[in-house]
């Protein structure tokens, strides 16, 4: 449960980020709301994965990493946003940092 919570955490962070786009600085009212109600109840549910018991290193490591990874997938398959070699690269060595990160809480446990 506690990483279902954090998946819906993430898709909610996601979500608001990708409403920023049409916020045009926050002029623009249904977009704005969205992001802030996306943002809210992502943080709600991340507070709840903490109180759960996963460590906040690796909480904010997936959430942080899939947050990068999903929004650059989405801009680069739906948006027209460019994705070079280098910038998938980079996502690749910050999913291995989240994987190195997971593995050494559970080693110092």
């Amino acid at each position: 449960m506690t990483y279902t919570l954090l998946g819906l955490a993430i898709a909610f962070e996601v979500s608001g980020t990708l409403a920023l786009r049409r916020t045009d600085g926050f002029t623009v009212l249904v977009p704005s709301l969205i992001v802030a109600i996306c943002y809210v109840l992502a943080f709600v549910l991340l507070s709840l994965v903490l109180q759960r018991g996963l460590s906040v290193a690796v909480a904010y490591a997936l959430w942080s990493a899939a947050g990068i990874v999903v929004i650059a997938a989405i801009g680069w398959l739906f948006l027209d946003e460019d994705l070079s070699a280098l910038q998938a690269g980079g996502m690749g060595l910050i999913v291995c940092g989240v994987i190195a990160v997971e593995l050494g809480t559970s080693t110092a446990s």
